[in-house]
């Protein structure tokens, strides 16, 4: 195509285009104007609407006032609705039904909150006035709900109850005795702390939420008063009556001083089992319903507590304290030990049960009795040590036999050793010292008390050979009991040794004494044997001299037999050792003397009257000695 052709195209092109333009533009002024006329016509609408619509508003604006007050309305009726049930439940009483008494209660609180928070409402005054008389005859028919189910559901326990809740071992039934015959002490103790023990139950559990619930409401309405003193003395009560069925009693220390012995210590016996039953089971149990019936009620639950158990709790250690302040004796010392021993095994339980302020009497009242007891058992060792040395006792042993203090003394010492561990946590409440080593220290100067007294009674002895064998039976007898017994390890070899020796010692003196004087008999003083056939045994001792000599011999020897079979020996092994000791001396000299002199008396007239008696028979009397014969029993 040429260019003129081109330039004639664009310029239609053009044209057209300019034309299009013109036509939008007379379109779009013709929309102005329709649209403006749009505009004036819904201006003039709006102004001819806006009175229906101020009305309109107006009548919405009350439809919604309607509807509000008709709702206040509903909530007002709805609280006066449900103060009318809650007071017909209320005026029925909490018997019939408790649960909904309790609800009902709760109903009331709220209802008086709402028209406490409603005074607009020009009755709320009168309904405030009715709500809250209403609720206080409520809380007052609470009480005696609250006191009438603790009481009857309140009862002592009885004492084959508690016994069932002990384990096995500490049931009267279990024949303690033969308890303490197959275990030691330390494994009794063992034994205890891994007890189990089965809690009473004081109330029943479907009860407790009930008496909890109630206790709320009272501590709700302020009645922590009324609460507090209707629990202490209901509880207490109960908790004091099951103690007495048990055969617990207050005792003072005159009534103590005044008691046989025998007596007394049945009941140290029975206060040390009543202080396991009552710190274990029921002061426990005390305890656990207490937390469980006031809880949430923190300012009373502790104080109630501590009031309940109080007055128990004082007849409990009063006879404890009664017992620590009597007067000493030896035979206190056990019961001390076995009371010292309760009260440092409860030690944990009273720490916890007694662990509020509240309780802080109580629980210094129980740590100053296991003090005061430890105190007291420690001088009344003290006082056992002085009566042992200073025993004056005219009890006679004529036989030389083991005087009964040095077995009084020493079953003392080895009851003592079963109270080992005792004794050591006794000894640390006073010293920081070993206990071992104190314990040692305390048992040697015990011996040697016993020995310094044996000596002193020693003397009573006219006969030294006597005298030798009495300390030697009594030595021996303390030797052997050491060696056999726990003193031993704590007492060592070396005063076991040492001891020994003393007791051979006192053997060697007693043949001395005994029998030195005798052996003179069977020597013959600057004899020289005889020379040639048929001459005298001894050319230079006269017939005479020793027809003598045979004749004391004889005399010496009956006598000795006389006396000494009625001396005694108990110890077997001692015996037969001591007959023994004096044989290997005696008969070889009677041999010997007999050998070399005796011809001279079988030549002569009546050999017999002088020579009596054979080397055999002579051991065969030996034999008699230290049996303890009486001279009726040995005439036959």
């Amino acid at each position: 195509m040429g260019a003129p052709q081109a330039v004639e195209a664009l310029r239609e092109r053009a044209i057209f285009v300019r034309e299009s333009l013109a036509k939008s533009q007379h379109i779009t002024d013709n929309m102005v104007s329709i649209l403006g006329s749009f505009d004036h016509r819904l201006s003039a609408l709006e102004t001819a609407m806006r009175p229906t619509q101020i009305r309109t508003h107006s009548v919405r604006k009350a439809h919604e006032n309607i509807d509000n007050s008709l709702k206040s309305a509903e909530v007002i009726l709805a609280q006066f609705d449900l103060t009318r049930k809650a007071e017909a439940k209320i005026l029925r009483g909490p018997h019939e039904d408790l649960e909904s008494y309790l609800e009902a209660i709760d109903q009331l609180r709220s209802n008086v909150q709402f028209f406490s928070s409603n005074k607009g409402f020009k009755s709320s005054d009168g309904v405030l006035n009715h709500a809250n008389n209403l609720l206080a005859k409520a809380i007052s028919k609470l009480e005696d709900e609250f006191r009438q189910l603790l009481t009857n559901y309140s009862k002592p326990v009885e004492p084959d109850l508690l016994f069932d809740c002990l384990p096995n071992s500490l049931r009267p039934s279990s024949s303690p005795g033969k308890q303490v015959e197959s275990h030691s002490k330390a494994e009794q103790q063992k034994r205890l702390e891994a007890a189990i023990y089965t809690p009473p139950t004081l109330i029943p559990p479907r009860v407790l939420p009930l008496l909890h619930d109630l206790a709320q409401q009272m501590a709700q309405a302020g009645h922590q008063q009324q609460l507090f003193r209707i629990y202490r003395d209901i509880r207490a009560s109960v908790l004091e009556q099951s103690l007495r069925k048990l055969g617990v009693e207050r005792l003072s220390k005159d009534d103590v001083q005044k008691m046989p012995w025998e007596v007394l210590e049945a009941k140290i016996g029975n206060w040390i089992h009543h202080m396991r039953i009552a710190a274990k089971l029921l002061i426990a149990g005390e305890k656990k319903i207490c937390d469980q019936i006031l809880d949430g009620v923190s300012s009373l639950r502790d104080q109630c507590f501590a009031e309940v158990s109080a007055n128990s709790v004082s007849v409990l250690l009063s006879f404890g304290e009664a017992i620590a302040k009597s007067k000493r004796s030896p035979e206190k010392l056990f019961v001390l030990l076995d009371m010292y021993e309760i009260m440092r095994e409860l030690q944990s339980e009273i720490q916890f049960l007694f662990q509020s302020k509240a309780c802080i009497e109580m629980r210094e009242s129980a740590l100053s009795l296991t003090k005061r007891l430890a105190q007291t058992a420690q001088e009344t060792f003290g006082d056992f040590e002085e009566a042992v040395e200073k025993d004056a006792t005219k009890t006679a042993v004529f036989d030389g036999t083991v005087h009964p203090l040095t077995s009084y003394v020493i079953n003392y010492v080895k009851f003592l050793f079963d109270y080992q561990t005792t004794l050591k946590q006794l000894f640390q409440e006073f010293d920081d010292g070993d206990p071992d080593a104190q314990l040692a220290t305390v048992t040697t100067r015990i011996m040697q008390a016993l020995q310094n007294n044996l000596d002193g009674k020693s003397k009573q002895y006219k006969d030294p050979a006597l005298t030798q064998l009495f300390l030697m039976n009594n030595i021996h007898y303390i030797v052997r009991s050491v060696r056999r017994s726990e003193a031993k390890d704590l007492l060592g070899d070396d005063w076991v040794q040492i001891h020994r020796r003393i007791v051979q010692q006192h053997a060697n003196q007693y043949k001395r004494v005994s029998w030195a004087k005798i052996l003179q008999c069977l020597t013959v003083p600057g004899a020289v044997p005889g020379s040639g056939a048929g001459a005298d045994a001894t050319s230079n001792v006269s017939r005479a001299v020793i027809k003598e000599k045979f004749k004391t011999f004889n005399s010496q020897f009956e006598e000795l037999h006389q006396r000494q079979s009625q001396w005694t020996v108990p110890d077997s092994e001692l015996r037969e050792s001591l007959r023994l000791a004096v044989a290997e001396v005696l008969l070889p000299a009677f041999r010997s003397f007999t050998r070399r002199f005796g011809p001279m008396i079988e030549n002569g007239k009546n050999p017999q009257k002088y020579i009596r008696y054979s080397a055999e028979d002579l051991e065969r009397m030996l034999n008699e000695f230290f049996e303890g014969k009486t001279w009726n029993e040995q005439k036959r």
